[in-house]
């Protein structure tokens, strides 16, 4: 079995000073896509290279203290690839690639942060930026081999993947022109291996929750948080757990096991 996991760490110092390297020992992942690292080179140099043994691959913003991506991994991998959009996005640690070649099988990893437009408009324009160009570089990777991205995609796709549907139909992460292009994305090929698992699933979907109010003791919380495969690794996966037992992040841990080595 494969088991990978997805999480935004909303901080790599902040997460592992709440016991992440601890739960990475016990649940053994054999990768692990991160997101929101809040650090660069030197930050990690020395201390968060490997974590429970999982070697990590990074791919860091320029500015200090904000996103950036990485993977963690037991397998070396055969490349590392960095970033998807040198004009704008690159510099804010966006995206990067492991992969897992063989003779008989091209397989990559991703880890993706997508940006969110809560904070203004400005913002919300570049996500939808982000949007068109992240398309047609996943279009490209889907048809040339296998893969399954981790991401926070700062989307609910479906009314069953927020709590409060109704009411945040006009906020970012759930707007319609957004729920449009996760459903282009899908319809194109991509598989929500989630949502392929557990199809109807609702309130235990959630892997987000304000730090306001009380979002999270009382489960008021969004599904953000995606691993995205093609559909013959999808077909692979056979159990899914969001771990919400314990708090590294705003954001749960989601663990998915494939039938499927690297």
């Amino acid at each position: 079995m494969f088991k990978l996991t997805s999480l935004n760490l909303n901080g790599i110092r902040s997460a592992t000073s709440k016991g992440l390297e601890q739960w990475i020992d016990e649940v053994r992942p054999d990768c692990m896509g991160v997101q929101e690292i809040k650090a660069q080179a030197p930050d990690v140099q020395g201390r968060f290279e490997q974590l429970a043994g999982l070697r990590g691959y990074f791919h860091f913003a320029e500015k200090k203290g904000y996103s950036g991506v990485g993977v963690y991994t037991r397998r070396e991998p055969t490349d590392v690839v960095y970033g998807f959009d040198p004009d704008e996005f690159d510099s804010e640690g966006r995206c990067i690639e492991l992969r897992f070649d063989t003779h008989v099988r091209r397989f990559s990893v991703f880890s993706i942060y997508f940006p969110s437009g809560s904070s203004g408009p400005d913002r919300q324009d570049a996500k939808y930026r982000f949007l068109d160009r992240i398309f047609p570089f996943i279009q490209q990777h889907r048809n040339a081999r296998e893969l399954i991205i981790c991401s926070d995609v700062n989307i609910a796709h479906q009314a069953i993947d927020l709590k409060n549907w109704k009411s945040n139909q006009k906020n970012s992460g759930f707007l319609p022109d957004e729920r449009a292009w996760m459903g282009r994305l899908l319809d194109s090929g991509l598989v929500d291996v989630y949502r392929h698992l557990e199809p109807e699933a609702t309130e235990a979907c959630y892997t987000w929750w304000s730090n306001r109010g009380q979002a999270w003791a009382k489960n008021v919380g969004w599904r953000l948080d995606y691993q995205l495969a093609t559909a013959s690794v999808a077909q692979r996966a056979r159990r899914v757990h969001i771990e919400k037992a314990q708090r590294f992040s705003d954001h749960a841990p989601l663990t998915i096991e494939y039938d499927w080595a690297l």
